[in-house]
């Protein structure tokens, strides 16, 4: 059978707005995507590390009661599980503040073994981190050489341009090891310094020719050798943008599994396929919005399984 996997960082959010806690969940953005992968019943396993201390553990019961398999994830005993503090703004967009404890030695611990056409999400800062690349780049690589689909999410923020320079070389290899390349349009603006979804496309063809970007309320851009459209969003007044990325993710992988889309298809579909992908993306998105949660709510799910 077809499985997922998502690689990247879990921490525990705590969200603040005017001053005030709101919420406080486990995050990460692969861990918001297992999540809402979990919640509609798919395969779906996160690769990830967390401390076996008592926020570990609540992370731990949070992802196996939402279907989640955790059978790849390094329990460290040496360090703390990460924090994060995401604070809200008049637009209900977050900044962040981490607070890290890791071992010297990470992802100490069993990767799968990939099968043809299994899924692979990766991305945000935890793909270009230094400490835990070899292992990262063995993971992905190999499963790019079995035949996986790869989905990269570079997730790189203005907030990261100072490293810019020294993470660069690690973006490009990402994206030449992915099948689908699917950020926002200021991901590309700050790693390329591009405009719009066209630019965006000529900076990242000749390295993946399957890109996917998200312009907030400005729509959804699909860009592929043989397909060029927009995508129109629902307008809505967020509670919280957390999470709206890696529910768009979400949204597209529970597309691209539902309808047996493999990554030798990705490069020669046309609309009606990406509109499924996309439209799918969209709505998960759009719920996670609605709300302080990381993650498709557990309403969402349930009518979206009655309606699949």
């Amino acid at each position: 059978m077809r499985k997922i996997y998502a690689i990247g960082e879990t921490l525990f959010d705590i969200i603040f707005k005017e001053s005030q806690p709101q919420a406080g969940k486990p995050g990460g953005a692969m861990l918001n995507s297992t999540v809402s992968l979990g919640r509609i019943g798919l395969p779906v396993s996160l690769i990830s590390e967390y401390g076996d201390d008592d926020i570990g553990r609540i992370i731990d019961k949070f992802l196996k009661e939402n279907g989640v398999y955790t059978g790849h994830i390094d329990r460290f005993r040496d360090g703390k599980t990460a924090l994060a503090i995401a604070v809200l703004n008049e637009r209900n967009d977050a900044s962040y503040t981490f607070y890290k404890n890791y071992p010297e030695r990470r992802l100490e611990m069993d990767f799968p073994v990939i099968s043809k056409d299994d899924i692979i999400l990766c991305g945000s800062i935890y793909a270009v981190t230094p400490e835990i690349r070899r292992r990262f780049i063995e993971f992905v690589s190999g499963a790019k050489e079995n035949g996986a689909v790869v989905v990269y999410d570079p997730n790189f923020r203005k907030s990261h341009l100072p490293d810019l320079e020294r993470l660069r070389p690690m973006i490009i290899e990402n994206i030449k090891l992915a099948s689908l390349v699917r950020g926002s349009d200021e991901d590309f603006e700050v790693i390329f310094g591009t405009k719009n979804a066209d630019e965006a496309y000529s900076s990242v063809k000749d390295l993946c020719p399957v890109l996917v970007c998200t312009a907030s309320t400005d729509g959804v851009y699909v860009r592929t050798p043989v397909y060029s459209g927009k995508f129109n969003v629902r307008k809505i007044v967020p509670v919280s943008t957390i999470g709206a990325g890696d529910n768009f993710n979400a949204g597209m992988i529970t597309a691209i599994y539902n309808n047996g889309i493999t990554g030798n298809d990705l490069d020669k579909m046309r609309e009606e396929k990406w509109n499924r992908i996309v439209s799918t993306g969209v709505d998960f998105a759009t719920d996670v919005c609605l709300s302080y949660e990381n993650y498709i709510s557990r309403e969402f799910a349930k009518k979206f399984i009655d309606r699949v």
